[in-house]
């Protein structure tokens, strides 16, 4: 693996305290400093694109923008362009967790009053700035700023709903909504341009205390989103912008109907002939956010599961065989060697593992899910090499100590064999120091476990519409002592400082 021996803590900036109603990038400085107390290396967040159905970072209007939630409210304040009475209303809605309904009022609102006294006030230099930004990313700001004025303009509808001369972009319909929402096209830009800078800022911050920033990239965008938009071309759309299939999973032992998750496929020939070109963008965008990239739902560039459109369920879908090697080999031929985490969690067919290895590129393994009772489990600790990155859990899985809270006697006495005397009291802190003294070269834990917070700090359920989802929010201070045990903890195991004795 090309990283040293190492250890890291997940947490989405959402997640992060604030007093803005949600995690911002200003919060972020005081956990790089809490991480490098704590001798780790890796800081891993879900991906930082604007949010859409359901509030999930893996449903985003833009595989290239970032979220304007996350701009921190305090340096504008501090460089005049917010005055304390435009942020009055800033309190916090839902204690320990996000609540998105009032952020979706208040967030936009107080960011175009910051456009509009920049747009009176900023210096020369400050301007040339943003010009120099708005030119750096000419490749998709300009469709994603008339996307989302658009959008705003048609009531949030999505854009399969707008008039069709919007809906199919018409170049007459686009010049004039360009013109008619040139105010919102320029917000849009503004907040694009602050979200960069933060981002850049904290991402040197870190790299200064040799801290490297894990992100996302979701292998499929959603339908609602000015990629689908913009660039229909490279989807299996029809003439009137309507998918032709869609993306889901099959059935399994969790769901006898299959998961329909509904986002549009990609037209893999048109993208092939292309040489990849859009793939290589999106990777360039993603090594500009992060230093380590994981490819969510790895297994679909093998194959992925294509459902046709209309269909009620997932069932009727079918495996179709994705790019395999030819897409990561064009772009890393481009762009160079790819820093990728395979996420091939799940039942991975002998083809998917073939094609991670052939590409060198590290799989995950979860402790949680290593203690069925199947002695080839390749996530139980001894079946754990270093060619892996390790997890106490995920996003998606429930906290260690609401996970401990479900097992049955025979999964307890199964753990217990690795971890004797393990208890709820001492379950979260078990799997930590299991991932932590594995083989694996990367180690990480949500901070929910290194907390032991039980599963009202679970931060996704899959498959369930919830307003809890994505929505919780680190009350607590992390602690000194905190710090302390997990880097006596990173000591012991060998990861600090790269792995040198």
């Amino acid at each position: 693996m090309w990283v040293p021996r190492s250890s890291g803590v997940l947490l989405h900036p959402t997640s992060l305290p604030g007093g803005y109603g949600i995690g911002d990038l200003e919060a972020g400085y005081t956990l790089i400093d809490w991480l490098a107390a704590a001798g780790q290396r890796w800081w891993q967040v879900m991906p930082l694109n604007p949010t859409g159905y359901g509030d999930s970072p893996y449903q985003s209007f833009s595989a290239f923008a970032g979220n304007p939630y996350l701009i921190g409210l305090g340096s504008l304040l501090r460089g005049g362009l917010l005055t304390p009475q435009d942020l009055s209303e800033a309190q916090e809605q839902l204690p320990g967790r996000v609540d998105f309904g009032w952020l979706y009022g208040f967030k936009p609102k107080v960011l175009r009053l910051a456009h509009s006294r920049f747009q009176k006030s900023a210096s020369p230099s400050q301007r040339e700035r943003l010009a120099r930004f708005q030119g750096s990313h000419g490749s998709w700001l300009p469709d994603f700023a008339l996307f989302m004025a658009i959008k705003a303009a048609q009531g949030g509808k999505s854009w399969q709903d707008w008039p069709s001369q919007l809906r199919l972009r018409d170049p007459q319909a686009l010049d004039a909504a360009r013109s008619e929402l040139a105010e919102a096209i320029s917000a849009t830009c503004f907040e694009q341009y602050l979200f960069s800078e933060q981002w850049s800022d904290l991402k040197a911050y870190a790299r200064d205390r040799k801290i490297g920033v894990i992100g996302d990239l979701p292998i499929f965008v959603a339908m609602d989103s000015a990629d689908a938009w913009a660039h229909p071309e490279n989807f299996l759309l029809d003439p009137e912008g309507q998918p032709t299939a869609v993306a889901g999973v099959p059935p399994d032992y969790f769901s006898a109907d299959g998961q329909l998750w509904g986002n549009p496929l990609y037209d893999w020939e048109r993208a092939r002939r292309s040489g990849y070109r859009w793939w290589t963008e999106r990777f360039r965008s993603l090594l500009g956010l992060y230093d380590i990239i994981r490819v969510d739902h790895f297994r679909g560039f093998e194959a992925y599961w294509e459902v046709p459109a209309g269909a009620q369920t997932a069932a009727q879908g079918r495996w179709v065989p994705g790019p395999g090697r030819a897409l990561f080999e064009r772009v890393q031929a481009e762009l160079g060697r790819l820093p990728i985490i395979a996420e091939d969690l799940g039942v991975i067919t002998p083809g998917v593992a073939a094609l991670r290895d052939a590409l060198g590129f590290p799989g995950m393994a979860v402790l949680q899910f290593a203690f069925g009772g199947d002695p080839e489990n390749p996530y139980l600790p001894p079946h754990i090499g270093p060619n892996r990155v390790v997890y106490t859990g995920t996003h998606d899985n429930d906290t260690t100590s609401g996970w401990y809270r479900g097992l049955g006697s025979s999964e307890r006495a199964q753990l217990a064999r690795y971890c004797p005397g393990v208890s709820l009291a001492t379950a979260s802190w078990s799997l930590v120091e299991l991932a932590w003294r594995s083989a694996a070269t990367l180690a990480i834990a949500p901070v929910q476990d290194l907390l032991d917070l039980g599963s009202e700090a679970r931060m996704n359920t899959p498959g369930l519409l919830s307003p809890r989802n994505w929505s919780w929010r680190l009350e607590q201070t992390l602690s000194s002592a905190l710090a302390s045990r997990l880097r006596a903890l990173t000591g012991a195991s060998n990861r600090l400082d790269g792995g040198a004795a």
